[in-house]
């Protein structure tokens, strides 16, 4: 019987450019070219859901990763250069960011180093939880959030932009530290903690990334880049190994930093979001106010209402997540800056006492004028409350409309009131036309949520304000570091975004001293890009890095093409630099298993490699060619046992790199392994398979053929036994219990509909996406 079980097959409509296999669950990420991300369940390829190409974030994926407990998965975007991550459960973005260069290649990794620091610092209470209350979730009533908080969006959605600390916990899944590593164009390396704030900018790496893998104890990195000198000579393919033992030896430190940096991430985030709410609230009906006097014509009492309740919005919003999102955001910053003081742990991570100094004043302004802004409001409210009470009144006596008892009962004093109110916002102002455009200045608020460099059309009044005369009268006390400067020319978003500058520049230094450290161990050049490859679209191009985290070992695979014959190198190496035990390069060609009426005696070298993935710590999953010399050419997928590469005999054929030259130009003295495969294969009938796409650890595999279109999933660890009937069987089940049959699914032994070209495929016809529930 074949080995392995396939259990589902799809004609896909766009052509498919990356897959990523779910560490955790039966689910299998893909992108196309149109720029969507979809995710497949593994149960007869069912479409879970789909993320369209959007304007704003992004058209070109050139890359995807699992975060490694599988809740949460990035793609990198070319033409946006932006980050997302997006929430398994539902196509929701959680968090983006924007990066300086393209992203060609990510990997998100977990520490697994345990120390008895660590498992006392995991299972701690996060003090912030104890100390701070609970941040509001954000109102449901604007566009903007109603697009998050929409009625088909899950409750956990919710929560999780709505909940800062709730946030925070999707990101600490428990609290242990995981690692997003970008790899880009020109060297461009960066680590990110928790997938969401950069700790390290790497360099010293040249070319673009096409491969790389941080070892699980934080001591190394490895990366393959394609190194190409001008347009008209030939890529070299490079391998380097980067120490970066300081992330190691400050491991309790850094993850304490970057939960800190996190948490700072996430408040600037909903601040930003409460910004954003606090603008529409004011656009309901403020915007428009001193137009809408000048045309005044009647619904006056109702538009005194609609302000009323504007501002008020306004008010809650300022009070109960501006004002409590910004303290959350001080003691972070006062905790981070304690950590700073400890210059025996933090030092030589970068941390800087007086970086934090200034980003803690940034957030003092930025409270201040939010107070400001309250103070307005209040002032706002109670004068446009009398105004539109005596401008109502005034209007049904001109009328001769009956003016109810209630209404007439004006004292002095508020008569008095309303006409400082007239003098002080109707006079002419011809200073402000050219600003404003209109006659009437009346609404206040709204110069203080436009985000605009000019100054605020009116500022308040801090004549007579005794503070502000003893500030100035005082030489030393102006200057005092307890005191927030405070600015009030500028608008409240004017303020944000300082706030926000001298933020990304504090917690930026981390990131260049640590980057700074990480210094080359390893160079070696491994081969030349033939320019006379096929023209198969090469979606993953070995190299290929694997880490095994048992022992700390970092595998390298790659083909050199000779002959037209592939033949598969292993490249070996310790993350410790130091060590050179178990380090070394096999070649390993695949001999004949497929037809056995061949001559023993003629070339044993029969297959070439078209792709090869490690599937885990012990095995290789390849898809093979049979070579020219072969009349079937058929399609093989098969396990490749490590064990039957490396051997005692090995020991004595060890072979001796030079980092001067290139490994092609020494293919000969690699010692080549020849391996004939027993069980372990499978071939694909009428299927011109190209690449796959392994997960060891759920044991599944996913087979992609040359035209990007026609995908094949199998389950490894079991035989194919009686698919056909399971088939015919599951196929009587959908249509007695009414379900749909999914379309273009042609099982082995049908018409081989991918020989066409891929303008001739058919279109997948609309797949009734599925639940990740059981």
């Amino acid at each position: 019987m074949p080995a392995f079980r396939q259990v589902g097959e799809k004609q896909l409509p766009q052509e498919v450019v990356f897959m990523a296999w779910s560490p955790k669950r039966d689910l299998i990420a893909l992108a196309n070219r149109a720029g969507e991300v979809l995710l497949h369940r593994l149960a007869n390829f069912q479409r879970v859901w789909s993320l369209p190409p959007n304007e704003n974030t992004g058209k070109e994926v050139t890359a995807l990763a699992w975060r490694p407990d599988g809740k949460i998965l990035a793609f990198g975007l070319a033409d946006t250069k932006r980050i997302i991550l997006c929430d398994v459960e539902k196509p929701e973005s959680l968090h983006s960011f924007s990066v300086e260069l393209s992203i060609t290649y990510m990997h998100w990794m977990e520490v697994t180093e345990e120390s008895s620091v660590l498992t006392s610092f995991y299972n701690a209470e996060d003090e912030s939880n104890l100390l701070l209350p609970k941040l509001p979730a954000l109102p449901k009533n604007y566009s903007t959030t109603a697009k998050i908080f929409s009625e088909e969006k899950s409750d956990e959605i919710m929560k999780l932009l709505g909940d800062v600390s709730v946030l925070i916990n999707t990101f600490f899944y428990f609290y242990r530290l995981n690692a997003l590593v970008l790899g880009g164009s020109s060297g461009f390396i960066e680590i990110y903690a928790y997938g969401m704030f950069k700790i390290a900018t790497v360099n010293g790496v040249a070319g673009s990334c096409r491969g790389l893998c941080l070892s699980s104890d934080l001591k190394s990195l490895s990366v393959i880049t394609e190194i190409q000198s001008s347009s008209d000579s030939e890529a070299e393919i490079t391998y380097f190994q980067l120490d970066t033992s300081l992330l190691s030896s400050y491991l309790p430190e850094v993850t304490r930093m970057a939960r800190k940096f996190t948490h700072i991430s996430t408040l600037l985030q909903y601040i930003k979001l409460s910004l954003t709410c606090m603008c529409e609230a004011w656009e309901e009906i403020l915007m428009q106010m001193d137009s809408r006097l000048t045309k005044f014509v009647q619904g006056l009492k109702k538009l005194g209402q609609s302000i009323e309740s504007s501002y008020s919005s306004i008010q809650k919003l300022v009070i109960s997540h501006l004002q409590s999102g910004s303290e959350a955001l001080l003691y972070h910053l006062s905790e981070l800056k304690g950590m700073a003081l400890w210059k025996q742990k933090y030092q030589s991570l970068g941390l800087d006492a007086s970086g934090i100094d200034e980003a803690i004043t940034a957030v003092g302004s930025f409270i201040l004028k939010a107070n400001e802004l309250l103070q307005v409001i209040d002032s706002s409210m109670k004068n446009f409350k009398a105004f539109f009470r005596w401008l109502y009144v005034a209007m049904l006596r001109m009328s001769e409309d009956h003016v109810l008892p209630e209404l007439n009962k004006m004292t002095q004093k508020d008569i008095t009131f309303v006409a400082d109110f007239l003098t002080e916002h109707f006079n002419e102002a011809p200073e402000l036309y050219n600003r404003k455009g209109k006659y009437f200045n009346v609404e206040r608020v709204g110069q203080y949520l436009k985000d605009e460099d000019d100054e605020l059309v009116s500022p308040p009044n801090t004549e007579g304000n005794q503070w502000f005369n003893f500030l100035k009268d005082s030489t030393h006390l102006k200057e005092s570091p307890l005191l927030f400067p405070y600015y009030p020319e500028k608008s409240l978003h004017v303020v944000k975004r300082q706030m926000e500058g001298v933020i990304g520049q504090c917690v930026q230094k981390p990131a260049d001293v640590i980057g700074k450290s990480v210094h080359q161990a390893v160079c070696m050049c491994l081969y030349k890009v033939s320019q006379s490859e096929d023209s198969t679209p090469q979606l993953f191009k070995l190299p290929f890095l694997w880490n095994d985290k048992t022992s700390n070992l970092h595998y390298v695979l790659f083909t050199i093409l000779e002959n037209s014959i592939s033949k598969i190198h292993i490249l070996r190496r310790h993350t410790d630099t130091s060590r050179s035990v178990s380090n070394g390069i096999l070649a390993v060609e695949f001999g004949n298993f497929l037809n056995n009426s061949i001559n023993e005696s003629s070339d044993s070298r029969c297959y070439s490699c078209l792709d090869a993935h490690f599937y885990d710590d012990e095995t290789v999953t390849v898809v093979l060619k049979e070579s020219v010399q072969q009349e079937g050419k058929e399609r093989v997928l098969a396990q490749l046992p490590l064990s039957s590469v490396y051997t005692d005999e090995d020991q004595d054929r060890k072979f001796i790199w030079d980092s001067m030259e290139r490994l092609d130009e020494r293919s000969g003295e690699i010692p080549t392994r020849t391996v004939f495969l027993e069980s372990q294969w499978r071939v694909l009938e009428n299927m011109k398979a190209q690449y796959v796409s392994v997960n060891g650890i759920r044991k599944v595999s996913c087979v992609l053929s040359s035209n990007l279109r026609h995908i094949r999933v199998f389950e490894m660890d079991v035989e194919d036994d009686g698919e056909v009937e399971e088939e015919e069987e599951e196929e009587t089940t959908q249509i007695a219990a009414g379900e749909p049959d999914e379309p273009n699914q042609p099982a082995d032994g049908q018409d081989d509909v991918c020989d066409a070209s891929a303008e001739e495929l058919p279109d997948e016809t609309e797949e009734h996406e599925t639940s990740l529930d059981p």
